[in-house]
């Protein structure tokens, strides 16, 4: 963790593939709050062996963690035995000013407001 107060500061991204349809479509704007932590079910900005992705991280009751592409055109991709990180939770997504805001730290709250 960085002393810089920036470090806190939320920050958007322009969603570039459809991964994550029908939720968050192409060209949609996500405002993401770094952090490393979430409850199961939340949408992440993780890195994963040096690639950075957008998924929602599922969680089973052993522990065990995998990233769900909403589409699925993607593949699930188990985070078992893989260098990764969450960078970042999403809080908000926005369609042409239509907002939803998400709780990324309630367990099976992600599709809130």
């Amino acid at each position: 963790m960085t002393q810089d107060c920036s470090y806190n500061e939320l920050y958007p991204l322009q969603v570039l593939d459809d991964s994550m349809e029908p939720e968050f479509p192409v060209k949609c704007i996500i405002v993401i709050e770094p952090s490393e932590v979430c409850a199961s079910g939340a949408y992440v900005i993780i890195s994963v062996e040096g690639e950075r992705l957008f998924r929602q991280l599922i969680r089973d009751d052993s522990g065990r963690q995998k990233l769900v592409p909403l589409n699925p055109q993607y593949p699930t991709i188990p985070l078992t035995e893989t260098n990764h990180k969450i960078e970042g939770v999403i809080v908000q997504r926005n369609i042409r000013r239509k907002i939803k805001h998400y709780k990324p730290y309630e367990e099976n709250s992600h599709l809130a407001s």
